[in-house]
């Protein structure tokens, strides 16, 4: 059975199981060889070839009259108007993270930019999604601070400001660290390119950095759950040069400037082998590469390593044959290297050559659109039910209401992000006109007056307690993140992470979470795009939470109409628009008294939800607003607090809503968000409510320096600069930093 002479079996040594093995040997009609079986172990892995997740995404809306390009390219595109659209996707580099987190986060960012700007548009903004263990942990620190420099040290090197994101703590990432990474670029609509390796006799070209060791493997490593071990995968983890990027970005953009170019793909995942393969399949072709005109950066590469190796800072072209001195010359003046390694052919395969000596030829549909898809077993876990349970008494009883905001604005997962986005530079390009610290960020577009809104978010506690529900609630905050700043919602990108598929009780978390995703989707109007799977993310079978991360941006037709989240002037009304209800599970308040994760998550209607948006949306573009800012986690007092903070300015509220004081203060009721006024504004603001079908609650006014607030019989005071110094700070001082403390 093609064994090796060391008596394994080669199908193993490439993550192939004996099915599979089986599979391939009947379909191609013979054994494999050796160099075959590499091909395919990276080409059927789950991070290349999706199969245990394409049936569940197919269930995803993805096309609307606000769609350009869908699922299946380098990067979704939306339409923005004027000529222009929006280039955008989101990826995960958690495995190479938790290994080496400097360039695991780096090369995580330079791979989702390649995508962006493979489809002919220029990157503009880069947004994160980070996921760490308990910050006390030394491990945690270690990994933090790791990759946060990654995404700095790679992300401010190249002129792309990183202008929003997220960073969540929980026991369960304690291992297995999550790094999301999402890029945004601009094209003309009539300036779109494509992956596909079209026109029989044209020329396959690599460009960009040389080819060497790092990365080999790197799609299978993906697709493994990390154990004990796996410090001796180091060799898998790529290493990336943001220099050489900001290079090959300029070549690449200039070369399809001049119309130089039939195809491009970013080298990411398996290297040479999937971006060939891809573009083949996508044009019907065939195509071949020649390892032995591949430029290397050292000797003694097998053909298979440099087929699957994943160097970074490299791109495939298939250009015509007549264009290559022209693009050789382009690439020889920004001082990278440009090879014809190859021709597009009619005969269907994706052709290994060395030389004369063909090493490996397999059907090009049999390692993309012909993989296996498998659909997983589900079994609903034993804790879904036991979990519902809670008892909620630790928060009912505890008394000190002022005590408790302060601890919840200290925690690690309400704290300011200020020490991580203040190392990211989130100006260049003097686009940025909301900054990192809001709901979204929102950025000036060319041809004025429009702005394009960016956000990312999931809350997976919820996922984990009720997938279906937290699914969907992941893509509704997303939304109102971005409403909240007044811009319409357009389109998603996700990035799905999850254990191992093949455990039932996690393909049930994952089946769950993607039909609620999809569900709020369709009900949302947001498509999606596009966005990547991670499965496997467990550490000696221990899985994290479920994860399905949200990217989604939206469109503010004039920016003078923007809304930021801060209190702006004393005197102002303060307002909550959207229901409050007897709702404690699930929330930020109980796991922080309690270490439980437990209780039903808060209950969403997607009508209310779509109401929202809408009518934030109009609020905001009759200029009803002076500050908008989404309830979410830690509740309506939490919310409250950030918007003061951020406006450095008290507030004097009375309200009651006949609920207990926890549920009125920290309850994570959907679909609230907390705004202000001009009292001469109020009626307009309240019958505009009214035609949305939204309840809309007087809190009280803006003033002063104390957060003062007495609802439900619930009595708080705090002055506003112990709250600044508690929230600004303890982000930085948990992870045993050494920062100078901000005056406040």
């Amino acid at each position: 059975m093609n064994a090796r002479a060391d008596g394994g079996a080669p199908w193993r040594e490439h993550g192939l199981t004996e099915e599979e093995y089986r599979l391939i040997a009947r379909l191609m009609e013979r054994e494999p060889n050796y160099e075959e079986l590499a091909l395919f172990g990276v080409m059927w892995s789950e991070h290349c070839s999706y199969k245990n997740s394409k049936a569940q995404l197919r269930k995803f809306p993805t096309a609307g009259p606000q769609v350009i390009q869908g699922p299946g390219e380098n990067a979704g595109i939306v339409d923005l108007g004027g000529g222009w659209g929006a280039a955008f996707k989101i990826e995960s580099h958690n495995h190479p993270s938790a290994i080496e987190p400097y360039q695991g986060a780096a090369t995580g960012i330079g791979g989702i930019i390649r995508d962006i700007f493979a489809m002919g548009a220029r990157p503009v903004a880069s947004l994160d999604s980070l996921r760490f263990g308990s910050p006390d942990n030394n491990r945690t620190r270690r990994l933090l601070n790791g990759v946060v420099a990654g995404i700095a040290g790679y992300g401010n090197c190249l002129g792309i400001p990183t202008v929003a994101g997220e960073v969540y703590f929980h026991p369960s990432y304690q291992e297995n660290p999550l790094v999301g990474a999402m890029c945004v670029g601009l094209v003309k609509t009539d300036r779109i390119f494509r992956g596909a390796a079209a026109g029989v006799g044209n020329v396959v070209m690599v460009v960009g950095a040389r080819t060497g060791r790092d990365g080999i493997k790197g799609a299978s490593f993906a697709s493994e759950e990390l154990s004990d071990a796996d410090p001796d995968k180091r060799p898998q983890v790529q290493v990336g040069d943001p220099f050489m990027e900001k290079l090959l970005l300029e070549a690449t953009l200039e070369i399809l400037d001049r119309n130089l170019v039939v195809g491009l793909q970013d080298l990411g995942a398996a290297g040479l082998t999937s971006s060939g393969a891809e573009m083949a399949g996508r044009a019907g072709n065939g195509l071949y590469i020649d390892v032995a005109k591949v430029p290397l950066r050292e000797d003694g590469l097998a053909p298979w390593e440099i087929m699957l190796s994943e160097s970074q800072e490299r791109m495939l072209l298939v250009v015509e044959p007549d264009k290559v001195p022209e693009i050789r010359k382009i690439f020889d003046k920004w001082d990278l290297a440009a090879a014809a390694i190859g021709e597009v052919t009619g005969d269907g395969f994706f052709t290994v050559r060395r030389g004369r000596e063909t090493l490996a030829q397999v059907p090009a549909d049999l390692l993309t659109d012909r993989a296996p898809v498998n659909l997983r077993p589900v079994r609903e876990p034993e804790y879904f039910k036991a979990r519902k349970k809670a008892d909620f008494q630790a928060v009912m009883n505890y008394g000190d209401w002022g005590g408790l905001l302060k601890r919840l604005l200290a925690s690690p997962n309400l704290s300011s992000r200020r020490w991580v986005y203040e190392q990211y530079d989130h100006l260049v390009g003097l686009n940025t006109v909301i900054r990192p610290g809001g709901d979204a960020a929102v950025l000036r577009l060319p041809a004025a007056p429009r702005g394009l809104a960016l956000t990312c978010d999931c809350n997976s506690r919820y996922v984990y307690l009720n997938p279906r529900l937290g699914g969907a609630i992941a893509v509704a905050e997303a939304a109102r993140n971005l409403a909240v700043t007044g811009a319409r919602p357009l389109a998603l990108t996700n990035c799905l992470n999850f254990g191992n598929p093949e455990n039932p009780e996690i393909y049930w978390q994952f089946v769950e979470a993607t039909d609620g995703l999809a569900e709020a989707a369709l009900a949302l109007d947001t498509p999606v795009t596009g966005g990547n799977v991670s499965f496997y993310n467990e550490y000696n079978g221990r899985a994290i939470f479920p994860t399905p991360t949200i990217g989604m941006i939206g469109l503010l037709d004039d920016l003078a109409d923007r809304v930021t989240a801060d209190f702006k002037a004393p005197g102002d009304l303060v307002l909550l628009v959207g229901e409050t209800r007897e709702e404690l599970g699930a929330s930020e308040v109980h796991h922080l008294l309690t270490g439980r994760d437990e209780g039903e998550v808060p209950a969403l209607d997607l009508g209310a939800a779509r109401r929202l948006n809408d009518f934030l949306v109009e609020a905001a573009r009759r200029r009803l607003l002076r500050s908008a800012h989404d309830c979410a986690e830690g509740g309506l007092a939490v919310a409250l607090a950030e918007s003061a903070l951020a406006g450095r300015l008290g507030v004097e509220l009375e309200f009651d809503f006949g609920l207990s004081p926890a549920a009125t203060l920290f309850g994570e009721s959907q679909s609230r968000a907390v705004l202000s006024a001009r009292a001469a504004q109020a009626e307009e603001l309240a019958g505009l409510a009214r035609d949305f079908g939204l309840p809309l609650a007087r809190l009280g006014r803006t003033g002063g320096a104390v957060f003062r607030l007495q609802a439900g019989g619930a009595l708080l005071a705090v002055p506003l600069a112990e709250m600044a110094r508690l929230h600004e700070n303890s982000l930085a001082e948990k992870a045993a930093l050494t920062v100078e403390p901000r005056a406040v």
